[in-house]
């Protein structure tokens, strides 16, 4: 039974069902994704193109995409509180596709980096708005159910985008690829403006105010369960960045040499994070939101450690089987924290989502990517560094958890605060 359903009014007629909305949400949040996994083949064909003499180098594609990601975070979320969500989502888009189409164009790697920082700049519309728009409908373990079923789908994008970034790179070049980032904006904007109805409830809008604005920011850095879970978000994300950033190096170049192999193997590592979503939905209600995502993290840690031992054990080239292994699991238990703690870090903030989604949005992205390219950049030719990144930061993730709890870890706050807001109310 759809979580709509039991009690509600009857459904405008055209607003999405339940499937279809979740798939709406996660095809937005796959754009971004889609545009940097879809890359990652293309570093090799960047580099040799624009005369690059770092690998490293290549690297800052996702720095500069990530950077403008984050920093146009906080200007969407406060202008979706004021004018709605769609018209905001659709500057978002409008922006990507300039960027897009510079990176088409571009004759070299200084205007190509302009060119990704204007997309990362629009893409992160399509972050904002969707955490915005699961929260504008739902709140506490419904909020995290629908998040992961979101997840489960937008995390089926990793596993195809090497694969697609290769394919446009067996019959064509890197420019391609910006093609199809470019396509997929588009379908976006005619799917979400035609199928999705306005979300934002009528009391919640607000008129133009810094003060007002100020003041929701100041809420989330005031809320102790915002603030400690968006740094836990913020801080394993670096690891997660660092493991994108360094990954085609990892598999298909200077440790393992896997070459045309590489999509295969970073697809099977991302479909373990599809299963972690799965499992999240199926055991959120039961289980709860802190119970599993405390876990989560305490069994990253561990796994961390295992695989910093290994790749001392092994000079920094563990056996490729075991350290996919060992990476994979660590993805997995990644995956079962990150819609949980988004879902805690918003439960405080209902009636400002838009504001709330932007500066959480934005903390977690400068954090992430600043620990990420630390990670990445002190890449030896080894993964001991990617290792060593992994548990330093499940380390102080659980130490900000443990802090954000006061101590209690694993202990629910509501027994069954499952709730759905109506879009119609």
């Amino acid at each position: 039974m759809s979580v709509l359903s039991a009690g509600a009014p009857a459904r405008p007629a055209r607003e999405p069902s339940f499937p279809e909305f979740v798939l709406i949400i996660a095809v937005m949040m796959a754009l971004g994704s889609m545009s940097i996994d879809n890359l990652l083949p293309a570093f090799g064909h960047i580099q040799n193109d624009f005369g690059l003499t770092s690998a490293n180098e290549v690297q800052l594609i996702l720095t500069v995409y990530m950077a403008g990601f984050a920093l146009m975070q906080l200007f969407y979320g406060p202008v979706s509180d004021i004018v709605g969500r769609k018209p905001t989502l659709t500057i978002g888009l409008v922006i990507f596709s300039v960027g897009s189409l510079i990176a088409l164009f571009a004759p070299n790697f200084e205007l190509l980096l302009v060119a990704r920082l204007i997309q990362g700049m629009g893409a992160a519309a399509t972050r904002i708005l969707s955490v915005a728009i699961v929260r504008d409908r739902y709140e506490g373990r419904e909020m995290a159910r629908v998040m992961s079923f979101t997840m489960m789908i937008f995390i089926i994008v990793p596993v195809f985008a090497p694969a697609i970034g290769s394919l446009f790179l067996l019959f064509g070049s890197w420019h391609a690829i910006f093609v199809s980032m470019l396509v997929m904006a588009v379908v976006i904007a005619i799917w979400f403006g035609k199928r999705m109805p306005e979300t934002l409830h009528p009391e919640y809008r607000m008129p133009f105010s810094f003060e007002r604005i100020a003041a929701g920011a100041k809420r989330c850095v005031r809320e102790r369960m915002t603030l400690g879970y968006s740094t836990a978000i913020g801080l394993m994300f670096g690891g997660l960045m660092a493991y994108i950033g360094s990954s085609q190096q990892i598999f298909e170049t200077e440790v393992y040499g896997l070459g045309h192999l590489f999509p295969l193997v970073f697809g099977l590592v991302a479909a373990v994070m599809g299963v972690a979503s799965f499992v999240n939905v199926r055991l959120v209600r039961r289980l709860g939101m802190r119970r599993i995502s405390h876990a989560g993290v305490c069994g990253h840690v561990l796994m961390s450690l295992v695989m910093v031992v290994t790749a001392y054990a092994f000079d920094g080239k563990p056996p490729l089987v075991l350290f996919a292994l060992n990476l994979a699991v660590c993805q997995f238990l990644f995956s079962l924290t990150m819609p949980n703690f988004n879902t805690m870090a918003m439960e405080p903030l209902g009636d400002i989502a838009g504001t709330a989604s932007s500066m959480i949005g934005f903390y977690t992205t400068i954090l992430g990517t600043l620990v990420g390219m630390a990670i990445g950049q002190a890449f030896d030719g080894s993964v001991l560094p990617l290792a060593i990144g992994f548990l330093a930061t499940g380390i102080l993730s659980l130490g900000v958890v443990f802090w954000t709890e006061r101590g209690r870890l694993f202990a629910p706050h509501h027994p069954d605060p499952a709730a759905v807001i109506d879009v119609g109310h």
